[in-house]
């Protein structure tokens, strides 16, 4: 019985998502698991293993023509694999159909308008506005395109942005409890009052200031910043709910 030959230098993988890299005037491509490039490039993965189906460069993956060690040298100046399989992971194209990258783009513009939704409300009504409504104002009044390249929530605060100016949005407010030891409390009360969009509830016990108020989101990291540095880290700074939402009364 004849033995059947296989080159040494081929390797035939199936199921695979390719990243390909051209450097030099040479192809290279890599093996990945399909959904684990997009999480290795925004560090949601971080694990290599759970990432390349192998450690090992090619010039054709579907072929399994490996690439050759003097090439890896020239095109990169390592032949370390795995090295070299990172730097393509980071910077290399994705392979994707026609049909993949649509249901991707697909989820993408989804996953930005439910942060959107989640995060804004109209404020002429105050109440939020449904994801299904975000979308169409995404589609038909900025006519929003996805990046591939990248996140939801990068390309959320995007959307926003161009939505304040089309349509009557806003970032919904933010409600923060602050405790204030005693000794800070006074001088401190007064340059807080400055940063709030509200003052909700000002209480002391046992010389400690607890205030619980409204923010807008953008004053929260200098709020945040202030609040620790001037007590040295001692107060308590603690979000209490993202979206503040005033609820309609109706008359009887």
């Amino acid at each position: 019985m004849s033995k059947i030959f296989t080159p040494t230098n081929q390797i035939k993988l199936t199921n695979v998502a390719v990243v390909r890299m051209k450097k030099s005037g040479k192809r290279f491509e890599i093996a990945c698991y399909k959904n684990k490039v997009l999480a290795w490039r925004n560090k949601s993965e971080t694990d290599i293993d759970e990432v390349l189906h192998t450690h090992t460069v090619f010039t054709n993956v579907s072929k399994g023509q490996v690439a050759k060690k003097e090439d890896l040298v020239k095109a990169f100046g390592i032949e370390d694999q795995t090295e070299v399989c990172k730097q393509i992971l980071a910077k290399g194209e994705l392979q994707v159909s026609d049909k993949e990258r649509h249901l991707a783009l697909e989820s993408t513009f989804k996953d930005i308008a439910t942060i959107v939704a989640s995060q804004c409300i109209n404020p002429e009504t105050k109440h939020p506005y449904t994801v299904s409504m975000i979308e169409k104002a995404m589609k038909e009044v900025i006519h929003f395109s996805v990046k591939p390249n990248r996140n939801a929530k990068q390309q959320a605060l995007d959307v926003i942005s161009q939505l304040k100016k089309a349509m009557p949005l806003e970032r919904a407010q933010m409600r923060i409890k602050i405790v204030i030891p005693e000794k800070e409390a006074k001088k401190l009360k007064d340059k807080i009052a400055k940063l709030i969009a509200k003052m909700e509830q000002e209480t002391w016990e046992g010389g400690a200031l607890t205030i619980i108020c409204l923010i807008d989101p953008g004053q929260y990291r200098g709020l945040d910043e202030l609040v620790q540095a001037e007590t040295k880290g001692t107060a308590v700074f603690e979000l209490i709910s993202l979206k503040v939402i005033e609820e309609e009364k109706h008359l009887e």
